[in-house]
């Protein structure tokens, strides 16, 4: 593998299913780490990518999470139109939905030269900065991952880009999750992340209106690019 991640190929799936965009992102980690093991990625094409994805009203649960932390059961789940799914990632439980950018990059973390705590720290920082320039100060929490709003702030804590990954030989998978006009009712019927003191909020809530949701978009993925110095291609 190159010694250094220039180039990080991005693709936008729109919006797609939550275990057909779970296969394609462990396809392409897998591409990667066959690359890497074997010591032929300069030339198989195989690299880095930044995946963008929207998914139908989803629930998901990390592998250290509470099946109880799920809140209704099937008849219901079915009522609401939402789908649940057990996951290979960190965290708990949390919501996926239209209205939120979903994020999967498939990083190698040794040619970022980072470890899983930094890696998600860049990824925070990226996420920080994009909710800046629309005038919504976040920060992180000490001892929970993702982007807050008012961290210290007992009882108005709340999470606003949720992020679990998972990696294997350094490859990450999975990622963020980042609220922007998200129907936030679904989250009343998880704990989200395993809290019951801590809200959820959006972009569309904490601003009082719609959110361009493309621009958006492009302004995370350049922050991200930034943040982690690669081109998107």
């Amino acid at each position: 593998m190159p010694e250094t991640m220039n180039q990080v190929r991005f693709i936008d799936l729109q919006l797609m299913d939550y275990k057909e965009a779970w296969d394609f992102q462990q396809e392409q980690q897998n591409r990667l780490i066959q690359a890497k093991t074997t010591g032929t990625s300069s030339g198989s094409g195989e690299m880095p990518c930044l995946i963008f994805v929207e998914h139908p009203h989803v629930y998901t649960l990390g592998k250290s999470g509470k099946e109880n932390n799920l809140l209704i059961n099937d008849k219901f789940l079915a009522s609401i139109q939402a789908t649940y799914y057990k996951t290979d990632r960190g965290g708990d439980i949390t919501y996926h939905g239209p209205g939120q950018i979903v994020g999967y990059p498939v990083f190698d973390l040794d040619q970022l030269k980072t470890g899983v705590k930094g890696y998600i720290s860049r990824l925070e920082d990226a996420i920080i900065r994009t909710l800046e320039t629309y005038g919504i100060p976040t920060e992180r929490l000490p001892g929970a991952t993702g982007v807050w709003i008012d961290a210290g702030k007992q009882g108005s804590q709340r999470k606003i880009c949720a992020i679990g990954v998972k990696v294997s030989r350094g490859i990450t998978m999975h990622g963020f999750a980042l609220n922007v006009n998200t129907n936030l009712n679904y989250f009343n019927h998880i704990n989200p992340c395993g809290f019951t003191d801590k809200g959820v909020t959006s972009m569309e809530k904490e601003l009082g209106h719609l959110v361009d949701f493309e621009k958006v978009k492009s302004q995370l993925r350049s922050n991200i690019a930034s943040d982690f110095g690669f081109t998107l291609i």
